[in-house]
């Protein structure tokens, strides 16, 4: 496979796709990057979809996707359409179709475009593995092809865009029986369908590799991008990460995948899956999506890279030596910042996970505990948690710190023959990425104690930094480096999803052995759980209980958000469990993927239980299912009390 996927590693420069047409919006080629959500209400009620969707459009929903379950939810957007359109709302609406052929049919004649699901539009899911000869399998791909003909034929004629619209977890048993369960099956189940629509000359397309893992949905991409080229194809694409969540864990997740494909330049429309309201996805897609909106060159522009020192398509962890917690392997650290407090004291330290008791004069350490402080040139007069170093800058730890315990120096590179006489046990020098890209740094200088903190000013930092990283994995220098990230923004959500896009991006590729966000303008505490909350969403380091819990859809069984909350009110302390929340079967089992158990709307006030993909317990009563889970969970050795 090569590893061209995008124009450029090193400078933003958008991916130029074909232009699609989907009634009043045209997507793709130089167009802005469009934003779009779905809606939750039944879409046999009439009112309640029309009224949902206008909520959305006046958020700046660009297009309204609705599901279509059966063939009378698709007879009925005609209903809608005719509403929203006499309400004077010219979006676009699409039918979203899961296992039900006919209703994609009647739905390509009323609406501007229709998704359809590799995985299950014209296979059925029984999780069994098959064993297939290539006139077998070729046999099976004859049948697709006679199934999905007709839409293609029918949207062709009618002038209906189609998002082909793979998800990682409803992959079929014949493309999992063949890939596994990994990105290049996504793409084999993508490109089977893009083929059939290619040989009827059909050209509306947009593709999806959606997968509720920022790590899985990310390689998907970039193949399926790849192998387009390879084949001169270029169909925009729908950037999205399915079932991210809630609150600031759905927005992290959502940014760290979007975000990197934004900034790999690929992405002519996004969506942001959020277990809330629809309109509460635009503002936040639309912070990802403004960002790349009048983006210029950088200087790094004219760089050329001969040969990729990593794979862009599968995640390896960059070699690195063991300077104490840092590098070699180890759970990526976490910084905290307090240069910029007098006086500090142990509440201070409260918001980055350490928790001091007067009483019992005994510190407490949270899940989320940050692995270093940063003092500046402050000290401090009290005892410190024996999990936490403090770094100081040299001068300052040199004349008052140097013989105590887990006090370690800062210095910029230019002053790093300074400390070699004194021999610290970890001594952080601060290398910007130009120094690295310009090839100033003499790396002999670079001894077994020293941990890189890469910064950069440039206005695009992430390819930056990427840069420097591959620079020094062509030069096969294995120090550590701790990402350092400043972002002015005021704004919180800005904050979440500029870090969440630019750490996220590094952290995807292997890259980096530990983060330091700073934001003036923002607590302590957020800071502290956005470096997490990426760490965990890149699944580099986990701190806490996972949720892969569904948007919530016309399909769903109950509510999805009230639920979620309970379940979280009661798993919340359960470290590195994953727990998948779906309204219906179509996002069920396939659906949460990777989920430890899971709980699953399968009729109206009935949930099923799975232990991983296996059903446990069915049509439980949905006041009696939260706490069915729970025992689930107790009776399997998962669970420790809060």
């Amino acid at each position: 496979m090569s590893k061209q996927y995008c124009n450029s590693l090193v400078n933003y420069k958008r991916y130029l796709t074909r232009e699609v047409t989907i009634g009043s919006v045209k997507l793709g080629g130089d167009n802005p990057i469009r934003l779009q959500s779905m809606t939750t209400a039944d879409t046999m009620d009439t009112q309640a979809s029309v009224d949902e969707s206008i909520r959305m459009i006046e958020a700046g929903c660009e297009i309204v996707r609705l599901t279509a379950p059966s063939k009378k939810d698709a007879e009925n957007l005609a209903n809608i359409r005719e509403q929203i359109r006499q309400a004077g709302y010219e979006t676009p609406l699409v039918a979203d179709i899961h296992f039900t052929p006919n209703a994609a049919e009647i739905a390509a004649k009323i609406v501007e475009k229709v998704r359809v699901n590799p995985g299950n539009y014209a296979d059925k899911k029984k999780f069994e593995t098959i064993e297939y000869t290539d006139e077998s399998y070729q046999a099976e791909l004859d049948r697709i092809r006679k199934r999905f003909t007709p839409l293609v034929l029918l949207c062709k004629e009618h002038g209906t865009a189609m998002r082909i619209g793979t998800n990682h977890g409803s992959l079929s048993d014949r493309i999992l029986s063949r890939y596994g369960d990994t990105p290049e099956g996504m793409v084999a189940s993508a490109m089977e369908f893009i083929t059939i629509c290619a040989d009827n000359d059909y050209h509306e397309l947009v593709i999806s590799m959606k997968a509720s893992n920022p790590q899985v949905m990310v390689q998907a991409y970039r193949l399926l991008v790849a192998r387009m080229m390879e084949l001169g194809m270029n169909y925009p694409l729908h950037l999205g990460v399915t079932e991210a969540g809630e609150g600031e864990d759905g927005r992290i997740k959502s940014a760290v995948g979007i975000g990197t494909l934004l900034e790999d330049g690929l992405g002519d429309t996004i969506r942001v899956s959020l277990t809330e309201a629809p309109e509460n996805e635009i503002p936040v897609a639309r912070i990802l999506a403004e960002r790349y909106s009048n983006r210029e060159g950088e200087a790094t522009s004219e760089i050329q890279i001969e040969e990729l020192p990593y794979s862009p398509y599968t995640y390896a962890r960059r070699n690195t030596i063991k300077v104490a917690n840092v590098g070699d392997g180890q759970v990526p650290v976490v910084f905290a910042d307090l240069s910029h407090v007098d006086n500090i004291k142990p509440s201070h330290f409260y918001g980055f996970g350490y928790n001091y008791s007067v009483p019992l004069d005994k510190w407490n350490l949270g899940e989320q505990a940050a692995d270093y402080v940063y003092l500046g040139n402050q000290t401090i007069d009290f005892d410190i948690p024996g999990t936490i170093g403090l770094v100081q800058e040299f001068d300052t730890w040199r004349e008052k710190s140097v013989n105590k315990d887990r006090h370690y120096p800062i210095l910029d590179y230019k002053d790093i023959d300074k400390a070699q006489a004194l021999e610290p046990v970890i001594l952080f020098v601060s290398i910007s990425a130009k120094e690295i890209i310009n090839g100033s740094v003499d790396y002999s200088k670079l001894g077994s104690n020293i941990v890189i903190v890469l910064r950069s000013d440039a206005s695009h930092w992430m390819p930056t930094m990427r840069l420097a990283c591959i620079r020094l994995m062509q030069a096969e220098v294995e120090v550590p480096i701790i990402f350092k990230r400043e972002l002015a923004q005021a704004d919180r959500d800005t904050v979440q999803l500029y870090a969440g896009t630019d750490f996220g991006g590094l952290l995807l590729d292997g890259m980096g052995d530990g983060v330091w966000l700073i934001a003036k303008h923002q607590s302590t505490q957020l800071i502290n759980a956005t470096q997490f909350g990426i760490l965990q969403a890149t699944r580099t380091r986990i701190s806490k209980t996972e949720y892969i819990s569904c948007p919530s859809c016309g399909r769903t069984l109950f509510d999805l958000q009230e639920t979620t909350a309970k379940i979280r009110a009661k798993t919340d302390h359960l470290k590195g469990l994953k727990i998948g929340i779906m309204g219906c079967i179509v996002n069920g089992p396939g659906e949460m993927a990777d989920a430890d158990y899971g709980y699953v709307g399968t009729g109206p006030g009935k949930i099923t239980l799975y232990k991983e993909k296996e059903v446990v317990q069915r049509n439980i009563q949905e006041s009696e299912a939260v706490d069915a889970l729970i025992e689930l969970i107790k009776s399997h050795g998962d669970w420790v009390d809060a």
